[in-house]
C-alpha cells in the first residue's frame, strides 16, 4: 500500500484526498479538501502507509477462520450467499470476490454446437472499512429466451463499493438458427461453431482494477475465458487457487466453461464457472454458470 506521491506545502485537492482516503483510510488525519499539508502530516502518513492496521469483523458462514499464510495470521470470512459484513473494529480487510459465472450457448438442431461460458470475474483489493456493509454474491447465468451472462458481486455501500462483473455467455443458436456470438464478462463466453464471434474479458470496466484480470474465450465452439487464462479452442480457460489467499490445499475457482459439451455440464454452485456448450439445439442455454463466492480477511 503506497501513499501518493506529496511534498510538505502541497495543497490537497478534492481528488488527492479521496486519494488518501482510498489508500489509508480512517487512520490519516482529518484533512480537507485544500488543506495544505504540512510536513509533520506528511510524516504521519508514511508512518501509517508502513504500519496499517486492519479492523475485524463477523458475518458469512459460520466464525471466522485462523489461518496462517507467509509467516502472516491472519482470520477469514466466507460468504456463500448474500448478507452483512458485521465491522466490530474499524481497519483494513482483504477482499477476495468472484462474480457469477455465464450461461453456456446451446447448440443448433443442424449439427452446429454451442460455446462454453466464461468465469465469473475476480478481484483482489485491500479496502477499510468503518461501519458493516452488504455482501451480494452474484448469481450464475441461467437457461432462458435468450440464456444470460452471470451477475456481479459487490462488497461495501455508496462511500466504498467494489464490484466485479460476471462471466460472458456463451455463443449459440435460438430458433431458427440465428445466433447469439459469446459476449464480454469477467471472462468472456466462447464462440458458437460457424461463427467466429467470441465474448473478451471486460477489462475496461473499471471495476476488474486493481484485480486479476478476465480472459478471452475462444472462436468457432471454443470454451470460455477462465479467471487465469484464455479458452484455449474447446476447453475453458484455467481458473484461479484460492489457497494463495485462505491457505489450505488447491481449491480452483472460477474456470471457463468448455464448448460442445455432450451432457449439460453447469457450474456449481460458488465456484463462479462458466457453464458449458451444448451440442443439441433447444434455443434457451445450456450449462448454467456456477455463482459467486467472496472471502474477507484480516490480520490478527
Amino acid at each position: 500500500m503506497t501513499v501518493p506521491n506529496f511534498t510538505a506545502g502541497q495543497v490537497l485537492t478534492a481528488a488527492e484526498l479521496d486519494a488518501l482516503r482510498s489508500a489509508l483510510g480512517m487512520t490519516i488525519p482529518d484533512f480537507v479538501a485544500g488543506q495544505v499539508l504540512t510536513a509533520a502530516e506528511l510524516n504521519q502518513l508514511v508512518a501509517v502507509a508502513n504500519n496499517p492496521i486492519y479492523g475485524t469483523a463477523t458475518g458469512g458462514v459460520g466464525a471466522p477462520v485462523a489461518v496462517t499464510i507467509g509467516g502472516v495470521d491472519y482470520e477469514y470470512l466466507t460468504f456463500t450467499s448474500s448478507g452483512t459484513l458485521t465491522i466490530t473494529k474499524a481497519g483494513l480487510f482483504d477482499v477476495l470476490m468472484f462474480a457469477g459465472g455465464g450461461c453456456g450457448g446451446t447448440g443448433a438442431t443442424n449439427g452446429a454446437v454451442g460455446g462454453g461460458a466464461g468465469a465469473g470475474g475476480v478481484l483482489e483489493e485491500t479496502i477499510f472499512l468503518d461501519a458493516s456493509v452488504t455482501v451480494t454474491i452474484g448469481a450464475g447465468g441461467a437457461t432462458g429466451t435468450p440464456w444470460t451472462e452471470g451477475s456481479s458481486s459487490t462488497v461495501g455501500n455508496a462511500a466504498r463499493n467494489l464490484s466485479v462483473a460476471g462471466g460472458g455467455k456463451g455463443g449459440g443458436y435460438l430458433t431458427g438458427l440465428a445466433s447469439i456470438q459469446g459476449s464480454m464478462g469477467g471472462s468472456g463466453g466462447g464462440g458458437v461453431s460457424a461463427n467466429v464471434g467470441q465474448g473478451f474479458a471486460n477489462i475496461a470496466n473499471p471495476s476488474m482494477a486493481p484485480g486479476i484480470s478476465g480472459h478471452s474465450g475462444a472462436a468457432n465452439n471454443g470454451g470460455g475465458g477462465g479467471a487465469t487464462a484464455n479458452a484455449s479452442t474447446t476447453t475453458g480457460g484455467t481458473g484461479y487457487d484460492v489457497s494463495a489467499f485462505i491457505g489450505g490445499s488447491a481449491l480452483i475457482k472460477a474456470t471457463g466453461g468448455n464448448g460442445n459439451t455432450v451432457a449439460n455440464t453447469n457450474g456449481a454452485a460458488n465456484s463462479a464457472d462458466g457453464g458449458g456448450g451444448g451440442p443439441t439445439g433447444n434455443n434457451t442455454g445450456y450449462g448454467s454458470g456456477g455463482s459467486g463466492i467472496v472471502y474477507i480477511r484480516f490480520k490478527v
